[in-house]
């Protein structure tokens, strides 16, 4: 619980310092516009194509395992967004498939709103446990020390017959663009902690007990001339950095507009 206050309070304080920021809008690890394993109040593709995809794939290694995550998702309207993740867990007995949706609220400003949720189909050890999220999140724009940045709330409910009827997701996290003017606008630090993660089950970035803290690089490939008008992203994350289980994640999605 002390980590959870802690932790938060930071990346509260560091949100407050913001006033402008860019938007990436990379993938979390459940296919969700998000950070790591929050989703944020964008929508891939909100303000530049009324119909677009990303596709993106994740792999999380800790010690002699890996567990591979492939990823979809769909946006449509400039409002609405669907995906689909289907996680290996390192073993087919214990795969598991994250479908999920979220709409934005129609907020004419730099800031975003939306409201959201997903069906995990948990299957470990062959047993199925089917859990469900709702949330709602909200990501608002900043600037810290000359380096614009995004900061994202996430406020939600799971439910399922693990999850205590108590219990209140809740995640903070930001998205900071790292010394544009060194880095050219290629470099985001990216950082997320909830007391939830991607998934009920999640590999390598289990939340439960002490919750999850991610910490990372984006990369923005999109930022150069050639990839101009698509989405290129490379991550190379630290899960549950602040756990001796922390694992080490890699990942890259491609995304572009469909009209």
């Amino acid at each position: 619980m002390k980590k959870i206050v802690m932790v938060s309070l930071v990346l509260f304080l560091t949100g407050t310092l913001f006033v402008s920021a860019q938007s990436l809008k990379g993938m979390s690890l459940n296919g969700s516009t998000g950070l790591v394993s929050i989703p944020s109040g964008r929508i891939g593709w909100e303000r530049t194509s009324d119909f677009g995809f990303d596709l993106g794939y994740h792999a999380i290694m800790a010690d002699s395992a890996t567990s591979h995550i492939p990823k979809v998702s769909v946006s449509l309207f400039r409002a609405l967004e669907l995906s689909f993740a289907y996680d290996t867990q390192d073993d087919s007995d214990n795969s598991d498939m994250i479908i999920g949706g979220k709409i934005q609220l129609p907020i004419k400003r730099a800031s975003a709103i939306a409201v959201g949720g997903n069906v995990q189909l948990l299957k470990q050890g062959g047993n199925e446990q089917n859990t469900q999220q709702l949330y709602l999140t909200a990501t608002y724009p900043g600037d810290f020390f000359n380096m614009p940045a995004e900061t994202t709330v996430t406020v939600g409910k799971s439910f399922g017959e693990s999850v205590p009827n108590e219990e209140i997701d809740f995640g903070m996290g930001f998205d900071l663009l790292l010394f544009p003017d060194t880095f050219q606008g290629y470099v985001h630090w990216i950082n997320d902690f909830a007391n939830f993660s991607y998934s009920r089950q999640a590999f390598g970035a289990d939340a439960r007990g002490r919750g999850v803290f991610n910490s990372g690089i984006r990369i923005d490939l999109g930022a150069a001339d050639a990839f101009s008008g698509y989405k290129f992203v490379i991550d190379a994350i630290v899960t549950d950095a602040l756990d001796d289980n922390r694992a080490f994640a890699l990942g890259l999605a491609f995304g572009a507009p469909l009209n």
